[in-house]
């Protein structure tokens, strides 16, 4: 008789797999995703000569998107959580390694990474440094629109300062697209497909935990 509780032909049992990305991580990001790509086409598809009522839609996006952020800022502040994503020493010495590697070709052997390896680290920092800035330019912009809570505003700050703000906010959305690309790109890789696995449905297996990390930087539980 054939065992109800068997793994799904090629499908890893439950002891050979790794959780990557909890549920909640996972929800929040590809909520911000669908927000970033809805804000940016209702910034540039109007520029473009694609004419519909986008403010509404921009706006409101906005504040889902400060939302989310907000409540993953304050889960990140947890120890653990926060320093999974900081870069110390090791890190540095790890990229220094993966540069004379490749410069040398002289098949060396990468550094196994924790559970975030510095590149991932610097695509994190550099895309939260970017969405916090549109995000808080964004959100002093409100004030220049009607909303059923407060009436626009736009003399609350001055010309010069609005100025910088409209700068630094078109500066941050142009810099979202080439990262968004470059994010996308590297996603779709085949030798990073276990990643987008993981963001996906929250788990590396356990051959490929052992191939690409540390267990010394990333202790996980068996």
């Amino acid at each position: 008789m054939t065992d109800s509780r068997a793994p799904i032909a090629g499908t890893p049992s439950t002891a050979e797999k790794v959780v990557r990305h909890a549920a909640v991580d996972r929800l929040f990001h590809w909520i911000s995703a669908v927000c970033v790509l809805i804000l940016l086409a209702t910034a540039f598809l109007p520029i473009l000569g694609l004419e519909f009522s986008w403010v509404g839609i921009h706006w409101v996006t906005g504040l889902v998107l400060i939302a989310v952020v907000l409540f993953h800022i304050v889960r990140s502040l947890a120890p653990r959580r926060f320093m999974a994503m900081w870069i110390g020493a090791a890190d540095f010495r790890d990229a220094a390694a993966v540069v004379r590697a490749t410069l040398r070709r002289d098949g060396s052997v990468e550094p196994k990474a924790g559970k975030y390896s510095v590149a991932q680290k610097l695509m994190h920092h550099a895309f939260a440094l970017v969405v916090l800035t549109a995000l808080a330019t964004g959100g002093a912009m409100l004030a220049r629109i009607d909303t059923p809570w407060w009436k626009r505003n736009p003399y609350l700050l001055g010309d010069s300062t609005w100025g910088i703000i409209y700068v630094l906010h078109g500066l941050a959305a142009l810099s979202l697209i080439t990262m968004i690309m470059l994010h996308v790109y590297f996603a779709l890789r085949p030798e990073k497909w276990l990643f987008l696995r993981a963001m996906l449905r929250g788990w590396i297996t356990r051959r490929e935990f052992v191939e690409h990390h540390d267990p010394q930087r990333w202790q996980v539980d068996r």
